[in-house]
């Protein structure tokens, strides 16, 4: 879930009947500048990712430039871009470059907008409702409003991951591709995600402790962000959801709900709000970020974030991954 944010300026109001061939810029906060940081070895971009999309801004009047990321120039780019101060820093990336360009922007940097470049995209779906890039580029600059995005951190004392989403630890992390291949329509693919997940069930349980309570134990814990969450809606923590199978039974229907539908509805899963938790296990933790895979060490702990960073998305944003 997000807050809408009141702009700082008022923006300019728009003309009746825009110039030809130009469409009409958002009336919630005034985007004069804007800056788009493209990298075209993303999966879901291509090689010309960097003239489309300015071909689609030069339909709007503001002041554009496009930043095509490489690989040894990327902290240099990046933060280049956050010191410029534009109105709104659009990313056309991976899911784990826009979530770092976001984490790094945070509450007090310039509004961004992080488009779908990657593979579960789950963060600009959650925004903009759609995969196609193009789509939510325009939707951001003809619908966008300043959002609070409110997310959490993960760190094992080396590793430290923002995600805005969720954040799944244990082997049930396994079952975020058999979920993503069934979206695609890959059944065959999802079956095969969906047995090595069974595969490495019941090879290590986690220890978990949530707000400093006692200790409990689990299979897996996931935790949700407001934005997305289906079972919250304020800003009140993350969403903690412990699954506890028993069996290879429960397993088996607990991977089925996972990947087709609302896995709430499965007894062996419990949820409430949380600050902060911890987690340990007796053997390294496999975890998935927002859609990015992790391997972290035997403890890790999360926290919440009231507000990671201010996004420019429609009002209120679609939550098409709600979970």
């Amino acid at each position: 879930m997000t807050d809408t944010l009141s702009p700082t300026t008022d923006p300019e109001p728009a003309a009746d009947i825009p110039p030809e061939g130009q469409h009409v810029l958002t009336q919630h906060v005034a985007l004069g500048r804007v800056i788009i940081l493209v990298n075209p070895l993303a999966g879901g971009v291509g090689p010309n990712a960097a003239e489309e999309a300015a071909a689609i801004l030069s339909d709007y009047a503001c002041e554009t430039t496009v930043v095509a990321l490489e690989g040894g120039q990327f902290d240099a780019q990046v933060k280049h871009a956050l010191d410029a101060r534009p109105d709104a820093l659009f990313v056309l990336a991976g899911d784990g470059t826009a979530g770092t360009i976001a984490s790094r922007a945070g509450p007090d940097g310039p509004l961004i907008a992080p488009l779908p470049g990657g593979t579960m995209n789950m963060l600009p779906r959650a925004l903009y409702g759609t995969a196609d890039w193009k789509i939510a580029l325009r939707r951001a600059l003809e619908e966008g409003a300043p959002q609070r995005v409110a997310g959490g951190e993960v760190t094992d004392g080396r590793f430290k991951q923002a995600f805005y989403c969720a954040a799944i630890l244990g082997s049930p992390a396994l079952w975020a591709p058999a979920r993503e291949a069934v979206r695609e329509g890959k059944f065959g693919l999802a079956w095969a995600y969906a047995r090595r997940a069974l595969k490495r069930a019941f090879t290590g349980r986690l220890r978990f402790s949530l707000d400093g309570r006692a200790d409990r134990r689990a299979e897996a814990l996931v935790l949700i962000s407001p934005m997305i969450s289906k079972a919250m809606d304020e800003h009140t923590g993350l969403e903690a959801a412990a699954m506890n199978p028993s069996d290879a039974l429960q397993a088996f229907r607990l991977a089925a709900h996972a990947v087709f539908d609302d896995w709430r509805q499965d007894p062996a899963v419990t949820t409430k709000a949380i600050q902060q938790a911890t987690v340990r296990a007796r053997s390294r933790i496999p975890a998935v970020i927002d859609g990015e895979p992790a391997l972290l060490r035997h403890e890790a702990r999360i926290r919440f974030i009231r507000t990671a960073f201010r996004a420019l998305a429609p009002d209120p944003p679609a939550a098409e991954d709600s979970v």
